[in-house]
Order: C-alpha cells, then sequence, then structure tokens
C-alpha cells in the first residue's frame, strides 16, 4: 500500500476513526490497534513476508530481555551476537546474496574458472533494512546498558512495525520512539492540522516535485547513448530533484501521518540541496540513517579522533557502508566512495564541523560566497547521484563520458530548462511559504491560502495516472 494511493486514502480515515473513538480506553488498545494496522499496511505488499516481520520482532524482543537478565559477559555477549548474526543473516540473505554470487562468479571467469552459482529467486522484502536496522540499535543500545529492555510484547511490536515508518522509515530510536508508545495519547487538534498539513506537503514533494522529475530523469537515464550533453545533466538536475522529492515527501508524509495518532516521529531532512559543503549536506540528508551509522559504526571505529590512517578509514568504512545499506550493485559502493573522497579533505583540514549555523542569505559578499558554496556542493552532489541511478558501473561512466564530449542540442535544452525552471520555482516559493515564521495561530488565513494553494498545485500538476511506488521502497 503506497501513500499517494487511493488505498491509503481510505486505509488511513478508517484507523483514525477507530483509534480516537473506538479504541481510545487506553493504551494499550490503541498500541492493539495500531499493530494490526500496521501488519495489514506491509501484508498488502506481499502478506508472505509479514514471517520475517513478527520474527525479527520476536528475536530482538527476546534476546533483549535474555542481554539485561543474564548475570555474565558470556551469556550477554551470545545472546546479543545471536540477535546480530540472525538480523543481518536475513538481510545478507534477502539482499546481497545473489550479489555476491554473481560477483564471486563474475571474478572466477576473469581468471579463467567457470563457475555457476545458485541464485536465489526471492524479491527482497519491503522495509527489511529499515526494522531490522530499528532492532538492531535497541538491542545495541541494552547490550551498552543505555536503555533498559522492554517487557511489553505490543508495545515493543508497535515501536518495530509502526506503519508510518515500517517500509521507508525514518529509523527510530527506543529512546525516542518507545517512551511515546507507552503512554495514553490524547486527542491534539492543533497537532492534528499540522500533521495534515505536513501530509498534503509530502503529496506535493511526491506527484508534482519527484514524479513529474521522474518524467524527464527517467527519459533521459533511459536513453542517455542518445542524448547531448546538457541533456545528460539536466537529467542529473531531474534526478536530485527527484529522488529528494521522493523520499523526503515520504518522510513528510509519514510524520504528518504520525502526527495524527499524537506520535512524534524524528526529522529526517532538513533542506539538504542548502548545504555549503558536504559535511552539512549528510548532516541534513536522511538524517535517520546518517546519525544511525554514526552513533553505531563511525564513532566506535574511533570517529574523527586518532591517526590520520584511521581517520581515512573510518570515513571510507562509514561511506562504503552507507552505499552498501541502499543495494547490493556496485553503482551504490560506488557512490559511497565518491561521498566518501568529498567528505575526506573536510576532515583532514579540520573544516567538518564549519557549518553548524542555519544559513543567512542577505544582499552582502558574504551571501555571494553561501550561494557559489551551495551550488557548488549541489554540483557535486548531482555528479554522485549519477553513479547511484545508474544500472551499472558502465553506464554511470559512459554517461559521465558522454557530458564531457560537450555536445547539445538547442531546441532540447529550451524546452528541458523551462520546465526544470517551473519546477525549480514552484518548490522554492512553496518551500518558503512552509517554512514562514506565524505568530498567528496555525491554518490562520496565510496558512490557509498556502494550503489550498499547494492543493490546487497538486490536482493541476500533480502525476495520478501512474502508480509510482517510492523510491526507497527497494531499499
Amino acid at each position: 500500500m503506497f501513500f499517494n494511493s487511493l488505498a491509503f486514502a481510505i486505509f488511513l480515515p478508517i484507523v483514525f476513526f477507530l483509534y480516537w473513538f473506538v479504541f481510545n480506553k487506553n493504551k494499550s488498545t490503541q498500541n492493539a490497534l495500531l499493530i494490526v494496522a500496521s501488519y495489514y499496511f506491509y501484508s498488502c505488499w506481499d502478506w508472505r513476508f509479514l514471517f520475517l516481520l513478527v520474527f525479527s520482532t520476536f528475536l530482538d524482543y527476546f534476546t533483549g530481555i535474555q542481554i539485561e537478565k543474564s548475570d555474565s559477559d558470556k551469556k550477554r555477549k551470545f545472546w546479543f551476537w545471536l540477535s546480530i548474526s540472525v538480523n543481518l543473516g536475513f538481510l545478507g540473505v534477502f539482499k546481497y546474496y545473489n550479489f555476491f554470487a554473481s560477483s564471486f562468479s563474475e571474478l572466477c571467469t576473469s581468471f579463467g574458472f567457470k563457475v555457476s552459482p545458485i541464485l536465489l529467486n526471492v524479491i527482497l522484502p519491503v522495509g527489511i533494512s529499515f526494522y531490522t536496522f530499528h532492532g538492531l540499535s535497541y538491542v545495541i543500545d541494552i547490550y551498552y546498558k543505555r536503555i533498559k529492555a522492554e517487557y511489553n510484547f505490543v508495545d515493543y511490536s508497535l515501536f518495530v512495525s509502526y506503519f508510518p515508518l515500517l517500509v521507508a522509515g525514518p529509523i527510530e530510536r527506543a529512546t525516542h520512539l518507545l517512551p511515546q508508545v507507552k503512554i495514553k495519547r490524547e486527542f491534539n487538534f492543533e497537532k492534528a492540522k499540522e500533521g495534515l498539513s505536513q501530509i498534503i506537503w509530502g503529496i506535493f514533494k511526491k506527484v508534482v516535485i519527484a514524479d513529474n522529475c521522474a518524467v524527464f530523469a527517467n527519459n533521459i537515464f533511459d536513453n542517455y547513448s542518445t542524448m547531448d550533453s546538457f541533456s545528460l545533466i539536466l537529467g542529473a538536475v531531474y534526478f536530485a530533484f527527484q529522488i529528494y522529492g521522493d523520499f523526503s515527501g515520504y518522510s513528510d508524509i509519514a510524520l504528518g501521518v504520525s502526527k495524527l495518532f499524537g506520535i512524534d516521529l524524528l526529522r529526517n531532512f532538513n533542506y539538504p540541496y542548502f548545504s555549503r559543503d558536504i559535511a552539512e549536506f549528510w548532516r541534513r540528508w536522511h538524517i535517520s540513517l546518517s546519525s544511525w551509522f554514526r552513533d553505531y559504526l563511525y564513532i566506535p571505529l574511533g570517529g574523527s579522533k586518532g591517526p590520520k590512517l584511521k581517520k581515512v578509514r573510518n570515513v571510507f568504512v562509514i561511506f562504503l557502508v552507507s552505499g552498501f545499506w541502499h543495494g547490493a550493485n556496485w553503482t551504490y559502493i560506488a557512490w559511497g566512495c565518491i561521498n566518501a573522497l568529498y567528505f575526506l579533505p573536510l576532515l583532514l583540514l579540520k573544516r567538518n564541523r564549519n557549518n553548524l549555523e542555519e544559513i543567512d542569505i542577505s544582499w552582502n559578499f558574504s551571501s555571494f560566497k553561501v550561494v557559489t558554496s551551495i551550488i557548488f556542493t549541489f554540483g557535486l552532489t548531482c555528479f554522485a547521484w549519477i553513479f547511484f541511478r545508474s544500472e551499472n558501473i558502465n553506464m554511470a561512466f559512459e554517461y559521465i563520458k558522454k557530458i564531457i564530449l560537450f555536445t547539445y542540442d538547442l531546441n532540447n535544452v529550451k524546452a528541458q530548462v523551462s520546465y526544470l525552471i517551473v519546477i525549480v520555482l514552484s518548490y522554492l516559493i512553496l518551500l518558503e511559504w512552509n517554512n514562514r515564521k506565524e505568530e498567528c495561530p496555525l491554518f490562520n488565513r496565510f496558512s490557509r491560502i498556502k494550503i489550498i494553494v499547494t492543493v490546487l498545485l497538486i490536482i493541476l500538476f500533480g502525476q495520478f495516472d501512474i502508480q509510482s511506488k517510492f523510491i526507497y521502497f527497494q531499499f
């Protein structure tokens, strides 16, 4: 079930009504309803993979309690590594087995040995990377005694399977979500209105920005061999807006839907394309995943402390793992490696923490430097997106090679640039509206105008003729 589908438009009001008007006696009945709704939501994709979600939930619930109860380090380590190995084992089999088997076969073939690996004819369970990371962070935090184990199975099950974040995040922490799950929620009209506004904004990002850009990005990438250089550059820019509108749109809808049920989720995007360097970009892009890798991998490895060689190693580990998390393809690994190369000079020159303050643009030379930095960072990001979007490494290099040859078709350029300008301007205008500080209560006159205009743009320019699923469903 997709957020931008008719089925979800029917599903959400029903769950909302039952949650606040039928199962509102206590938090246990509310949580039980949300679990049932979450399992139904997931089963609409493929009910057969529900067993993976249920098994993963039970495994981490049980091992978490055993870790806390264990009276020796040996037992604690046993239960800890049992959870880690089984979770990563499922992820490895479903997501990475065929990749490793095929890569090994190709390597053997290059040395003159013919190997025919046994490949699994299975599809990737949607959301497995996200709910696996929910469970992993929970078990790791218990092992290192940062949190206590959760003994209420219903509460823990909801933490893992909560439908707004189940299939594409944000990746929640037990320290943030579980306390909200464990208390009875009271209906807050202002929060519900705020949630509805965020849902509308997320739908706009998806069906107007992302899906319109997808039409052009897909056409250019699918036919890159016949495209001129300028069109290929625009293709990378279109994809940059597509993936941002698609994923941040999903996150906005997820946060907005959750607010309808009185639960706050972690913010996942903070205007990443306004970043002044790559380090700032990764503090603003897919925040829940970036912070997960920072806290559970980068810092335990030593982070930015120690000798330079160790710092370099840690940077490449974190970005290569991040790339590999996105998918079993060398293109994602290359994408991660490129971002590591972008980030490394900032770390070695101790400039990776330079841009922590909010962006302030005014009419002066300082702002000119800021704008230049933003454009340069966006250009670097678009270059890396070419590898992320390409079907294979050869395609990515051929795509870049054709850009370097610098050929152009003036008529084609005019048509594509004009449409890109409309998309960028409409997005920037609504972005300003969406972030304008207002002293009046929510849904005042300005807010109503903003929402009406956004809804009209969705109706007029939204892509509803195709069932476009969210990009991050595949991860």
